[in-house]
């Protein structure tokens, strides 16, 4: 049997058990990274204990009118916190954009996972929450 090795590794945030081992699931490699980068843009301050400094500050944000500003201050909260708390990941584009028909913003983001040649992105939709 071959013994599969993987650079990075996460637990499964949605504890599923694992269908041999009855143990909680991992994250594999790029999925890792991805669940990584989306867990600390939705990150609110003083969320993670004894972790007070992880705070991306784009629930605040949200609710400020939707204007390219305001876009742009996401943007720049979504770059410092994948910089700053995510080494796996190095940010190759981050778009906003404001979408005021479902009063939300629109994130695509480009990245590259750390010893990988080809780009990663994904989509987030960000919306208030009441």
């Amino acid at each position: 049997m071959a013994n599969i090795q993987h650079n990075y590794s996460d637990l499964d945030l949605r504890f599923l058990a694992n269908p041999v081992t009855g143990d909680v699931s991992f994250s594999y490699d790029d999925q890792a990274v991805i669940r990584s980068v989306r867990n600390l843009v939705s990150t609110n301050p003083y969320e993670r204990l004894w972790q007070p400094q992880i705070d991306c500050g784009v629930q605040s944000l949200l609710f400020e009118p939707l204007t390219s500003l305001t876009a742009t201050l996401i943007q720049d909260e979504i770059t410092r916190i994948i910089s700053n708390f995510e080494s796996r990941a190095t940010i190759a584009q981050v778009n906003v954009s404001p979408q005021p028909n479902s009063n939300s913003f629109a994130v695509n983001m480009v990245f590259y996972i750390n010893n990988s040649l080809t780009p990663t992105a994904i989509n987030i939709i960000l919306q208030r929450a009441r």
